[in-house]
């Protein structure tokens, strides 16, 4: 069997802008996803917007630096997120993949929300009817995403992604360009969270994925798994 193929997009976008706090991509929402997209055989091509190195963010790997599937990735995978490839390699080129995966951290809140290239890499898996999945402030990277018909992407679907609670115990609110939530909610995106913050959350609704925060993000792997029919 031809083995399955998915796009993994991460942030290059390595401080928040207004005050330069250190961001980037959050360990344990690729490390989780990673894990179980390999053991079922996915074949995973990594990209940023600019390429090459893809800033982690270091707080991830001060809380979950101990958890074993993190600190496996952190001490063997290192090439994976230093050598990422320009996300313009990939524009028009849907047709490749199976799939397409945004893992959070605050870094795509601030890039990949508007990026242009990744945005429309967004609507052509849609369009070819391939799952489009993101973790905690992945969801950011899909958030302003529209169709082909120019609709937005989450508009009536059942999502989920990092609440204003978190981010308000995660002491980021003054500083966000816009909060998660609250966006999703605005572009008419059916909202729902875990029964407590930091609880799982993984909704799929059609070929949308996601998952609310870092204790999702394995979750979020095996809704990919699945969707993918593995």
């Amino acid at each position: 069997m031809v083995a399955k193929k998915v796009l993994v997009v991460l942030t290059s976008c390595d401080k928040i802008p207004k005050t330069g706090k250190p961001i980037g991509w959050y360990l344990p929402e690729l490390a989780h996803p990673y894990d179980v997209l390999k053991e079922a055989g996915v074949e995973m091509t990594f990209a940023s917007p600019k390429g090459g190195v893809a800033p982690l963010d270091q707080v991830s790997v001060q809380m979950f630096g101990e958890d074993p599937s993190s600190k496996n990735f952190l001490e063997n995978h290192k090439e994976i997120w230093e050598n990422t490839r320009p996300l313009s390699e990939f524009v028009g080129k849907a047709s490749e993949f199976d799939a397409i995966f945004y893992p959070g951290g605050h870094g795509p809140m601030f890039d990949l929300a508007f990026d242009d290239e990744s945005l429309k890499l967004i609507a052509d898996f849609a369009a070819q009817n391939k799952p489009v999945a993101a973790v905690c402030h992945g969801p950011g990277a899909i958030v302003n995403a529209k169709t082909h018909d120019g609709e937005y992407l989450i508009k009536g679907k059942n999502v989920t992604g990092f609440s204003n609670t978190e981010e308000d115990q995660a002491g980021f609110t003054p500083e966000m360009n816009f909060l998660l939530e609250d966006r999703m909610k605005e572009v008419g995106g059916q909202y729902a969270i875990a029964d407590a913050p930091w609880g799982e959350k993984v909704i799929t609704d059609g070929v949308v994925i996601t998952g609310q925060n870092p204790a999702s993000a394995h979750g979020v792997g095996k809704a990919i798994v699945k969707a993918l029919g593995l």
